[in-house]
């Protein structure tokens, strides 16, 4: 398969890349595809002005220098010549579970129903890399990259032509629509690149409106800054007030601008496994176990789910919110134990969903902890949800 120094001549390449996109197939990716490892000069660009024109700042580690390094993968391995750009799908069969009165159910993104593809994903480009090697019967040097790593996944897959850039910024493919995880497989061996496809949305719109809290301010221009899934997961303050009632009951990130999209529903679901609900977290929690749970439990059952990257207070933060958002009374016992528990973020937002739901158990727990509380930011929800239940109230009078 190689030439007597181990390296591939012309006419072995093209076998070679054929022989490794099978193996990839065979190790569980749906999607392979092949690009130089040249920079990525207008994926910097794009990240820059978006960094300067605040659409990113509640990232703070996204920073220019970030985008920087994201704009060369040599950056990442000076020996670089060539990527791998894998897709793996999440899309399953299972639909989600609403709500029923008196059993409360939160939503949660397709791709966060299982394990953390960042571990599946690593062992599958490692096995890959293996492979390589045994073809060509040398050491070959590389790099496995999952969403964390500094580099641009959209932009490498795009580049590839596995698929092209939606107006929801995300990347879709004509098969499997945007249900797709992405990475990446860095290698120090020249291999035939794959030519970019020339598909786009054409004049589909359908995810920009369809986003409640109005993420999407420009076809494929996400404001980082209003997307739920940044407010569920990134985020570790409290959620504005404004985009609390948005959210509604979407407690780990969001599908709503790929559920809309036609191009998905046409895709051709993975059903793998590693993401299916039973593996984890699943695709509607109940909301008040959830809220009930100590942070050893939550520890224990989300240490290989996506979800632990909300952590604890995140999790039951979200978790408040969507119980405020559904209303249901059956939430009260919950809520006030929430209320009179830690942290303090939880507390605040605990003291919201009471005054969402309103009523004489929720007023006495709020004047009752309004005595005990000690944390201004908890004070201020506390006063604002007894304000919020008095005005409903003499609305109710006066209609």
């Amino acid at each position: 398969m190689t030439s007597s120094d181990g390296t591939p001549t012309s006419s072995q390449a093209e076998e070679l890349k054929s022989d490794i996109a099978a193996r990839a197939i065979q190790l569980g990716f749906d999607l392979v595809r092949f690009t130089s490892a040249a920079p990525f000069p207008e994926a910097r660009q794009v990240l820059e002005e978006r960094i300067d024109s605040g659409l990113m700042s509640g990232l703070e580690w996204f920073t220019k220098e970030r985008a920087s390094v994201a704009g060369d993968p040599r950056n990442l391995m000076p020996g670089a010549r060539t990527i791998i750009s894998l897709g793996i799908s999440y899309l399953s069969d299972e639909p989600y579970q609403p709500s029923e009165q008196g059993t409360p159910r939160g939503r949660v993104a397709r791709y966060a129903w299982g394990l953390d593809y960042h571990e599946v994903f690593k062992d599958k480009l490692w096995a890959l890399h293996s492979y390589v090697q045994e073809l060509l019967g040398r050491r070959v040097e590389a790099r496995a990259l999952v969403d964390t790593a500094r580099i641009v996944d959209r932009a490498v897959a795009q580049r590839a032509g596995l698929g092209w850039y939606g107006k929801n910024t995300n990347i879709l493919n004509r098969e499997r629509g945007s249900w797709i995880l992405l990475g990446e497989l860095l290698l120090d061996v020249e291999l035939p690149s794959d030519e970019p496809v020339r598909t786009h949305c054409g004049s589909c719109t359908r995810c920009m409106p369809a986003c409640p809290t109005g993420a999407l301010i420009a076809p494929g221009v996400l404001d980082n800054n209003r997307c739920i899934s940044y407010l569920t997961i990134e985020l570790r303050g409290p959620i504005p007030r404004e985009m609390r009632l948005l959210i509604g009951d979407w407690v780990f990130g969001c599908d709503i601008c790929q559920e809309v999209c036609p191009v998905n529903s046409k895709a051709a679901p993975g059903n793998h496994s590693e993401f299916a609900p039973e593996q984890g977290i699943g695709p509607s929690p109940s909301l008040v176990e959830l809220l009930d749970m100590t942070e050893d439990e939550f520890k224990a059952r989300f240490r290989k789910s996506p979800v632990k990257r909300t952590k604890w207070a995140g999790l039951r933060r979200n978790v408040a919110v969507a119980l405020g958002n559904i209303g249901d009374p059956a939430a009260l016992p919950a809520l006030i134990r929430a209320l009179n528990g830690e942290p303090a973020l939880v507390r605040g937002h605990a003291a919201w969903a009471l005054g969402r739901l309103g009523g004489v158990e929720a007023v006495a727990a709020l004047h009752a902890r309004s005595i005990a509380e000690g944390d201004s930011g908890v004070m201020e929800e506390i006063a604002l949800a007894l304000n919020e239940i008095n005005f409903i109230n003499e609305t109710k009078i006066t209609s």
